[in-house]
C-alpha cells in the first residue's frame, strides 16, 4: 500500500499539464479570420466604387481600370492564399513561441540570481568593522579624560554665551547709522536704485527687514544688502532678492518661476552678487596659507577712480531680472509648443541666450518630385507666416553714452557724482537695459502681400508688461492681426478682382470680428448659404466652412478638400469659391428636388454647340426631368447673378456613340409671371416659345426670347429658391407640355383652338374641382367649337358649342391626364343601380374611370389617361355616351310617341342603356369600338326584369304569364337572336334604328316566348301540347324529340327529331306571322314545288336526307290545328287575339294568335312524324 502511493506521489505530469503552465505569448499576431474579413471588405468597396464610377469611363478607361484592379486584387489574394497555407502550422509556432518565453523567462530568473549574488559579496566588505582607537582608549583608562580631543569639537560642543537682546539692538543700530552715513556721503547710488529704505532696529523681532538697506527697482526687482563691518574698507554683501513680475496666462509657471529664488539659485545670485561687490577689495589673511598654491592677484582701481559696488549689483540684477522674464516668456513659448502648437511654432534663443526668436505659421517643405514640373499658377510660399523676436537691448541716450534718462534723473545722477566723488570718477557705469519686440511678417504668408505699416498701427506698440507676462497674449495678438490683414486682402480681391460682378455687392463679402475675437471672411454664396472664411491663429492655414441649411456632415469633406488645395496654393481663392458657389447652388437645387421626389441631373449628353444655345452667360446648368414626359427637362440655368429657367424638349441622336442629345425646342420661363406677382405682367400670357416651327392648323403661340432685360438688380435672394417655387415651375413645365401635346393633336386634325382664361366661366364639372393647383390662374385653357371638334361625330348636335380641354395632375406626381369638359343641351337623368352605385352625391355620378357626369349642369367630364392621344380617347367615348343618351332620350319619348305605354327606361349611366321593351322583357344596349373603320358595334343583352305588377297591361304584346316556379324560364328568349338584333342599330341614324328594333322585339316577342314555352314543357313533361293532355311513356322519359334555333332576324325553326322535317316561323309586315313548312322557300315560285303536301313516301335515296323533307300531310295538319284552335269553319279564321288564315304550305296569322296555333300544329305535326 505504501509503495502505490510513492509510485502515484511521483507520477509525472502528463504532456498537456505541461503545456498549460507555457506562458501564452500573442504579441504581433493578428487573427486569420479579421485577416480574411477586412480584406474581403476591402475588395467589396473597391468594387462598388467601380459599379459607379465605370459608367462615366470610356471603354478604353473601363479596361484598362478593369485590368489593373484585378492585378492588384490578385497580388493581394495570393497573398492571403499564402498565409493561409502558412496557418496550418499555427499551433506548433504557437507552442514554439510558448517555449522560448518560458526559457527566456528561466534565463532571466538565473540572471536575477547571479546579480543578487554578486551584490552581497560587494556590500559586505564596506559593513566590517573599523579598527579600535587604543590611544584614546589608553587615556581614557589612565587619566580619566580625553587628551588628544579636537578644538572644533570644543567649540561645536561648548556653546558662546550669547549677546543680549540689548546688545544685538545696539549693534544693529550702529550699523544702520554706518550705512545710512556711508550712502549718503560715499556710495554712488544709480538712479534708478534711489528708493530704498533702512530698517528700523526697534521693529527687529517682528521685521526681519531691519539692519539692511531695501532697494527697490519698479518693474525690475528688489534687494537687500548689508555691510560687513564699520571700517572703511569693508564692503556690502547681498542678502536677498525679489524679482517684480507677475506670471499671465497659464498659471502652470508660477510655481516653476518664484519671484524670490531659492536654493541653487538663490546661491548662485548670491555668490555673484557679493563677487561683484567685493570685486576691488582685498582678500581676508588665510589662517595658514599653504607653499605651494598661488594666490591670484586681486584687480586694483586705476588712480583717480573710485569703486562703485552698487552700480555693479544694480547692472548685475538687472541683467538678471530681463533674463528671467525672458526665460519666462521662452518657457510659456515652449509650453504652447507641448499643447499642440509644435509643428508650428518655432522657438529660439539666440544672442547668448539675450534674444527670443518665435516663428508661427511654419510649415514643412513640399518634397520636390524629380520629373514633375511645378503648377505654372503655383506660388512659392514662404517657410513661416512671420517671426516675433524680443530681445535684451541697451537703452541708451542719443546724444551721450549714457544710459536713457529723463532729464531730472540725469541731473540728479550728475549732482551725486560730482558731490560724493568730487574730481574722481566712477569704476563702473550704469548700463540701461530694455526689451525690444520685433515683429517681421513674411512677405507672401499665404500668397499676400500685406501693409505691414498699416498693420502695426492697428497693434499699437509691442510692450513686456513685468505685471503680466503672457507670451500667449501677445502671440495672439500679433497673428490676429496678421490674419486680419490678410483676410482684407482678401476681401479686396473678391469685391474689385475678376469676380467683382458675384462679390461687389454690398453685404456680399464682410470681414467679421464677431466670433470670438476672431476675424472671419464671410462670402454670401447664394440664398442662405454663407461661406466662412477663417485662419487659424494656430496653424496659419485657411479653412472653409459654411453656416446654411446645408451645413451637414457630407459636405465636411468637401470643404476640407478646398481648403487643403487652397493652403497648397492661395492663389485659387477666387477660383474655389466661385466654383463653391456653383456647387452649392447645384446642391441646393439638388436637395430641394431630391425633397420633392424629382429626378436631377447634373449633366446630360449634349454637345457644346448645344450648351450654348443657353446663352453665353451661364455658368452651369441643372436639369430635371419630367416623369411624365421624359424627353422634356425643366432646365436651371445658373447665372453670375441669379437663375434662369428654361423648358428644353430634347432628341437622342440616334448614330451617337454615348447617346448624344440635342435640343429640340427651348423656352424661357418668367417665374414672377408664373407666380402672378405684382407687375409681373399678365398671368395667363404664353410665357414657353419654340424655335422649331409651328405645326398648321391652330393658333401660333407667343414667344418669350429670354429674361426680362430691363431687370438687372441684384437681390440677395437671387438664388433663393423656394420648395414651393420649385414644385410650381415644375407643375408649370409639366401643364405647358401637357397643353401642347393636346395643341398639336388639334393642329394635325385641323380644329382650331384658343387660349382663353382660366378662370373664365366655361363649362367645368363641379366634381372636378379637387383636382387643382395654385398655379391655375397662370395656365391658359383650351377651347374648341363642337362643331369643329364632333364634326362627323354621331349626335354633334348633343353637346354645346364650347368645349373645355383641361390638363390634369401636372402639379402632383401621378400621371398627366386630360379632361374634356362637354356641356349637354338637354339635361337627362341618370336611373337605375349602376347609377346609383357610382354616384358621388346627389347630382354627380361616375359610371367609369374616363367619365364623371354632373347632371344638375349637364356636364359630361371625358378623363383620358394619354396626353398623347386625349383627342381619340374623347371621340371615342363621345361616340360612345353621345349615342347613349340619344337611346335613352329615344326610349324615354317611345311611352308618349309610340304609345307603347310598357317601355320604359330602367337604366342608364351614360356607359350602358337598360329598358322594358314589353312587360318585363328588358334589353341592355352599350356600344364598343366606336373609332373602329366599320364604325363600331352595339352589345345587348337580355334578361327579365321583376315584375311590379301582377297583370301586364292590356296593350302589351307579351302572352299572359304562366305560374312557372323554375328559374330557367325567367331568362329572356330574344337572347339567342342577340347576333342578328345588333345589325339593326348599325343601319342607318341611330334614332329610327332604335325604333325599328324595338318594333322588332316587341312583334318577335309572342314566337320567342312560344317556343320557350315548348322546350320547356318538352323537358318537363308537365304543360300538355293541345286542349286534353296527351302523354306518351316515352317522352316523358327522353329528351325533347325536336329543337328551336333563330335563322336570322325574324325567323325561327322548329326541327324535328329525325332532322329532315322542319316548321319555319316568319315575321311579315304588318306584324304577321307566318308558319310554314321549312322544305318550301318563300323566295322559290310556285311551280318549283317538288312534291305534293299528301305525299309521305320516304325518300328512294340516300342524298335526299341533307335536304329538308316536306311534312306528310301538312296541310290536312295545318286545317286541323286551326280547326282546333277556333270552333268556326275555316277560310279566315278571326279569334279574340287576331285573325288565322291557312295557306297552301302553312298558316298566317297576327301576333296574338300564334301562341295557340304554333301548340297545335307542334303537337299534330311531332304526332304525325313520330307514327302517331
Amino acid at each position: 500500500m505504501q509503495k502505490h502511493n510513492t509510485e502515484a506521489f511521483e507520477q509525472e505530469p502528463t504532456l498537456e499539464q505541461l503545456e498549460m503552465e507555457l506562458p501564452v505569448v500573442l504579441d504581433g499576431q493578428v487573427s486569420l479570420g479579421e485577416l480574411l474579413s477586412r480584406v474581403m471588405q476591402a475588395i467589396y468597396a473597391e468594387l462598388s466604387e467601380l459599379a459607379e464610377t465605370l459608367p462615366n469611363m470610356s471603354d478604353a478607361a473601363r479596361k484598362r481600370t478593369i485590368a489593373d484592379w484585378v492585378v492588384k486584387t490578385k497580388k493581394q489574394v495570393v497573398k492571403l492564399y499564402a498565409i493561409t497555407k502558412w496557418t496550418r502550422d499555427a499551433q506548433t509556432v504557437q507552442k514554439c513561441m510558448n517555449l522560448t518565453a518560458f526559457l527566456m523567462n528561466q534565463n532571466q530568473q538565473f540572471e536575477d540570481v547571479m546579480a543578487g549574488i554578486t551584490y552581497a559579496r560587494e556590500s559586505l566588505d564596506p559593513a566590517r568593522l573599523r579598527n579600535h582607537d587604543l590611544l584614546t582608549s589608553l587615556d581614557v583608562l589612565t587619566s580619566g579624560t580625553y587628551k588628544r580631543l579636537p578644538s572644533g569639537i570644543k567649540k561645536s560642543i561648548v556653546p558662546i554665551p550669547p549677546l543680549t537682546d540689548a546688545e544685538v539692538l545696539k549693534t544693529l543700530s550702529d550699523m544702520e547709522d554706518i550705512m545710512r552715513y556711508r550712502l549718503r556721503m560715499r556710495e554712488i547710488i544709480p538712479v534708478e536704485m534711489s528708493q530704498h529704505r533702512i530698517g528700523p532696529y526697534l521693529k527687529l523681532l517682528c521685521d526681519p527687514g531691519g539692519g539692511k538697506v531695501l532697494f527697490t527697482v519698479p518693474n525690475l526687482f528688489e534687494t537687500s544688502v548689508c555691510l560687513r563691518g564699520a571700517d572703511k574698507i569693508d564692503g556690502w554683501f547681498f542678502v536677498n532678492v525679489k524679482f517684480l513680475f507677475t506670471v499671465g496666462g497659464d498659471m502652470t509657471g508660477t510655481d516653476t518661476f518664484p519671484q524670490e529664488p531659492t536654493g541653487v539659485s538663490k546661491r548662485y545670485i548670491t555668490d555673484e552678487a557679493d563677487a561683484r561687490m567685493t570685486h576691488y577689495l582685498p582678500l581676508p589673511e588665510p589662517v595658514e596659507a599653504l607653499s605651494d598654491t598661488e594666490v591670484p592677484e586681486r584687480p586694483k582701481l586705476p588712480e583717480g577712480t573710485v569703486d562703485v559696488p552698487l552700480i555693479r549689483l544694480y547692472n548685475f540684477l538687472q541683467m538678471m531680472a530681463l533674463s528671467y522674464q525672458l526665460q519666462i516668456l521662452w518657457y510659456q513659448a515652449t509650453r504652447m509648443c507641448s499643447l499642440g502648437w509644435g509643428q508650428y511654432l518655432k522657438v529660439e534663443m539666440l544672442n547668448g541666450n539675450r534674444s527670443l526668436a518665435v516663428s508661427y505659421w511654419t510649415r514643412p517643405t513640399p518634397p520636390s518630385v524629380s520629373g514633375r514640373p511645378q503648377a505654372p499658377n503655383r506660388i512659392k510660399l514662404p517657410s513661416h507666416g512671420g517671426t516675433l523676436t524680443i530681445s535684451i537691448v541697451e537703452n541708451r541716450a542719443t546724444l551721450n553714452t549714457g544710459p536713457a534718462r529723463s532729464p531730472v534723473a540725469r541731473m540728479v545722477a550728475e549732482l551725486q557724482q560730482k558731490a560724493k566723488l568730487r574730481e574722481g570718477r566712477p569704476s563702473d557705469e550704469v548700463e540701461g537695459l530694455k526689451f525690444d519686440v520685433k515683429w517681421e511678417p513674411m512677405k507672401g504668408a499665404l500668397g499676400v502681400a500685406i501693409d505691414q505699416d498699416e498693420c502695426m498701427t492697428s497693434i499699437g506698440e509691442l510692450l513686456v508688461d513685468s505685471h503680466n507676462l503672457d507670451f500667449e497674449a501677445m502671440l495672439h495678438r500679433v497673428i490676429t492681426a496678421h490674419a486680419k490683414a490678410i483676410l482684407k486682402v482678401f476681401q479686396v480681391q473678391l469685391q474689385r478682382g475678376p469676380t467683382r460682378n458675384v462679390f461687389s455687392p454690398e453685404g456680399k463679402v464682410n470681414l467679421d470680428d464677431s466670433n470670438g475675437g476672431y476675424h472671419v471672411l464671410r462670402v454670401h454664396l447664394c440664398a442662405d448659404e454663407v461661406v466662412i472664411i477663417s485662419i487659424d491663429i494656430r496653424t496659419g492655414r485657411m479653412n472653409l466652412r459654411d453656416t446654411g441649411d446645408l451645413a451637414a456632415a457630407g459636405r465636411g469633406p468637401r470643404f476640407a478638400a478646398i481648403s487643403d488645395r487652397l493652403n497648397e496654393n492661395p492663389n485659387m481663392l477666387l477660383e474655389a469659391l466661385i466654383r463653391l458657389r456653383f456647387n452649392t447652388i447645384t446642391d441646393l437645387v439638388e436637395q430641394k428636388a431630391n425633397y420633392l421626389g424629382l429626378q436631377v441631373f447634373r449633366h446630360r449628353n449634349f454637345l457644346k454647340e448645344e450648351l450654348q444655345k443657353l446663352g453665353p452667360s451661364a455658368r452651369g446648368m441643372m436639369y430635371i426631368q419630367l416623369s411624365s414626359f421624359p424627353s422634356h427637362y425643366l432646365v436651371l440655368v445658373i447665372t453670375d447673378e441669379d437663375f434662369r429657367y428654361a423648358l428644353i424638349s430634347v432628341k437622342v441622336i440616334p448614330d451617337s456613340m454615348y447617346g448624344n442629345m440635342i435640343m429640340e425646342d427651348i423656352g424661357w420661363l418668367d417665374v414672377r409671371r408664373i407666380r402672378g406677382e405684382k407687375g409681373a405682367g399678365s398671368t395667363f400670357e404664353v410665357v414657353v416659345g419654340p424655335r422649331s416651327a409651328e405645326l398648321q392648323g391652330g393658333q401660333k403661340r407667343k414667344r418669350n426670347p429670354g429674361p426680362v432685360a430691363n431687370d438687372r438688380r441684384r437681390r440677395e435672394d437671387n438664388f433663393h429658391l423656394e420648395t414651393q417655387t420649385l414644385r410650381e415651375l415644375y407643375a408649370y413645365c409639366c401643364a405647358r407640355v401637357a397643353y401642347t401635346k393636346v395643341e398639336a393633336q388639334f393642329k394635325l386634325r385641323g380644329i382650331p383652338y384658343t387660349h382663353v382664361n382660366p378662370t373664365s366661366a366655361l363649362p367645368q364639372s363641379s366634381a372636378l374641382s379637387y383636382m387643382q393647383s395654385s398655379l391655375a390662374n397662370s395656365i391658359p385653357a383650351l377651347c374648341v367649337q363642337s362643331s369643329d371638334i364632333l364634326s362627323g361625330a354621331p349626335a354633334a348636335e348633343a353637346a354645346m358649342p364650347n368645349i373645355r380641354v383641361i390638363p390634369l395632375n401636372w402639379w402632383s406626381d401621378k400621371k398627366a391626364q386630360v379632361v374634356t369638359c362637354v356641356k349637354l343641351k338637354y339635361v337627362q337623368q341618370p336611373v337605375g343601380k349602376r347609377a346609383a352605385a357610382g354616384r358621388s352625391s346627389t347630382d354627380i355620378i361616375r359610371p367609369s374611370k374616363r367619365i364623371i357626369y354632373d347632371a344638375t349642369e349637364a356636364v359630361v367630364s371625358f378623363l383620358s389617361e394619354q396626353v398623347d392621344t386625349c383627342v381619340d380617347e374623347f371621340l371615342e367615348e363621345w361616340a360612345r355616351v353621345s349615342k347613349m343618351v340619344v337611346i335613352a332620350r329615344e326610349v324615354a319619348r317611345m311611352a308618349k310617341e309610340q304609345k307603347w305605354q310598357d317601355v320604359r327606361l330602367l337604366s342608364f349611366d351614360l356607359q350602358t342603356v337598360e329598358f322594358a321593351y314589353a312587360s318585363d322583357y328588358t334589353v341592355s344596349i352599350s356600344c364598343t369600338d366606336q373609332l373602329s373603320p366599320t364604325g363600331g358595334s352595339f352589345e345587348l343583352r337580355f334578361s327579365r326584369c321583376q315584375r311590379s305588377l301582377p297583370l301586364p297591361p292590356p296593350n302589351t304584346l307579351a302572352p299572359p304569364p304562366v305560374p312557372f316556379t323554375h328559374p330557367h324560364f325567367r331568362s329572356n328568349p330574344h337572347e339567342e337572336a342577340e347576333p342578328y338584333l345588333r345589325q339593326v342599330l348599325r343601319h342607318g341614324p341611330l334614332a329610327p334604328s332604335l325604333h325599328r328594333l324595338v318594333g322588332l322585339l316587341r312583334d318577335t316577342l309572342p314566337i320567342a316566348v312560344e317556343l320557350d314555352r315548348l322546350m320547356v314543357a318538352a323537358r318537363e313533361d308537365r304543360v300538355p301540347l293541345g286542349r286534353s293532355r296527351q302523354s306518351s311513356a316515352k317522352g316523358s322519359a327522353d329528351e325533347p324529340w325536336f329543337d328551336t334555333f333563330v335563322k336570322g332576324m325574324g325567323w325561327w325553326r322548329v326541327l324535328y327529331g329525325d332532322l329532315r322535317h322542319a316548321l319555319d316561323l316568319r315575321l311579315m309586315t304588318g306584324k304577321r306571322i307566318a308558319i310554314l313548312d321549312a322544305s318550301h322557300s318563300l323566295f322559290q315560285g310556285a311551280n318549283t314545288l317538288a312534291v305534293q303536301s299528301s305525299s309521305s313516301s320516304p325518300p328512294q335515296n340516300g342524298s335526299d336526307v341533307l335536304v329538308l323533307q316536306p311534312i306528310p300531310d301538312f296541310r290536312a295538319l295545318v286545317l286541323d290545328a286551326v280547326r282546333s284552335t277556333s270552333p268556326r269553319p275555316s277560310g279566315g279564321v278571326s279569334t279574340s287575339r287576331g285573325r288565322i288564315t291557312p295557306i297552301d304550305v302553312g298558316v298566317v296569322c297576327e301576333g296574338g294568335a300564334v301562341g295557340p296555333v304554333i301548340r297545335a300544329l307542334h303537337e299534330r305535326v311531332l304526332k304525325k312524324l313520330k307514327g302517331g
